[in-house]
């Protein structure tokens, strides 16, 4: 029940979504999806006891969130709706592909097809919105699934991956159970 949990959340979206919405609505229904997905990200370990599941999540959405804000600060982009200067990269989206990187790569494909379906409805509706450009959304996708790839790692898996850095340089390190 719970991994259609995303998927039923999309499409009820997609329902109260016309192509005729105006940019406030489908800003809305942007907002609610990736609140959505940062729900079901730890919604999903805490009710099956998975507190590393959880920790990964909120590491994952977390770097997502940091990454995205740096870079809205540092690079100076108009929104198309010339609202302000904080259009690249979009942060609901990076938040969005996080969240579902995270559900995909902890517990598989099943629940993560249709939270990726999700994530990209959200970017999708960035763009409808007149928030973002479409390299905006790419840009936040990219950095969502980074993240969500290199902090989570399977759900009772004995292999572990796990990303450092320091101030001589950054990599992976691979550990393993046997």
């Amino acid at each position: 029940m719970r991994k259609y949990f995303c998927c039923a959340a999309g499409l009820a979206l997609l329902a109260a979504a016309p192509a005729h919405a105006s940019d406030k609505t489908w800003d809305d229904i942007g907002t609610v999806g990736e609140y959505t997905l940062v729900a079901a990200a730890l919604g999903i370990p805490a009710i099956k006891g998975d507190l590393q599941g959880d920790l990964q999540a909120a590491g994952s959405i977390g770097a997502a969130m940091l990454v995205t804000t740096g870079l809205k600060e540092t690079i100076s982009r108009t929104r198309p709706d010339g609202s302000d200067d904080k259009s690249f990269p979009s942060v609901h989206t990076s938040t969005s592909f996080a969240a579902a990187a995270t559900l995909t790569n902890r517990y598989g494909w099943k629940v993560g097809l249709p939270a990726h379906a999700l994530a990209a409805f959200v970017g999708a509706s960035r763009v409808e919105a007149n928030r973002h450009f479409v390299t905006d959304v790419l840009a936040g996708a990219v950095i969502g699934e980074l993240s969500g790839f290199l902090i989570t790692n399977r759900f009772d898996d004995d292999v572990m991956i796990l990303p450092w850095a320091d101030s001589h340089g950054a990599g992976i390190v691979i550990a393993g159970r046997f």
